[in-house]
């Protein structure tokens, strides 16, 4: 089982959409998937769910023990001041330790309005899983300018949807 996050706890993000769409892509190409989204968090998940609170709140425990058991990760990543969403870090660091990601495969699509396709937040999130131990597939796909790349549920740039279509072969195999 593949788990796509959706990596932002806004709504009304397209995060989750282009996360549908690449479950799309994932069914296409045979494998099963499940779109874990993080707007689904507790919004005090914060101080509910880590430190002294770790195992107190049921609805982080659930999220986190489906991206635990899962052996292939795709991260939908938008960008959000030249990063990855701080929500994304917090879930991360609400993990267990030692991590369960070790040893495991992730790939990785960047998202922005912009020209950059999320290009450093998939950089900083990728030291991060360098220092978890997961493996990051080497092609990180970026959907950049969003609102001309990404219309009616669907990446509409031709090449953009080969690097994707790519990126899912690579990761069915992985």
């Amino acid at each position: 089982m593949i788990i796509i996050v959706a990596s932002t706890n806004r709504k009304t993000s397209k995060t989750r959409q282009v996360a549908l769409y690449y479950q799309h892509l994932l069914a296409e190409a045979g494998a099963e998937s499940q779109v874990l989204d993080l707007a689904d968090l507790p919004n005090d998940f914060i101080v509910s769910a880590l430190y002294e609170n770790a195992g107190k709140n049921s609805v982080f425990n659930g999220l986190r023990g489906v991206l635990e058991l899962a052996d292939k990760y795709v991260f939908i990543v938008p960008e959000y001041n030249g990063s990855f969403p701080g929500v994304l870090k917090a879930f991360l660091d609400g993990l267990s330790y030692p991590s369960k990601l070790t040893n495991k495969q992730a790939a990785l699509v960047g998202l922005s309005d912009g020209i950059q396709g999320g290009a450093l937040a998939l950089s900083h999130l990728t030291d991060i899983f360098s220092y978890l131990g997961l493996n990051v597939l080497a092609q990180r796909v970026k959907i950049p300018l969003m609102k001309k790349n990404f219309q009616e549920g669907k990446v509409t740039d031709v090449f953009i949807n080969q690097l994707l279509h790519e990126q899912v072969t690579l990761l069915a195999k992985a």
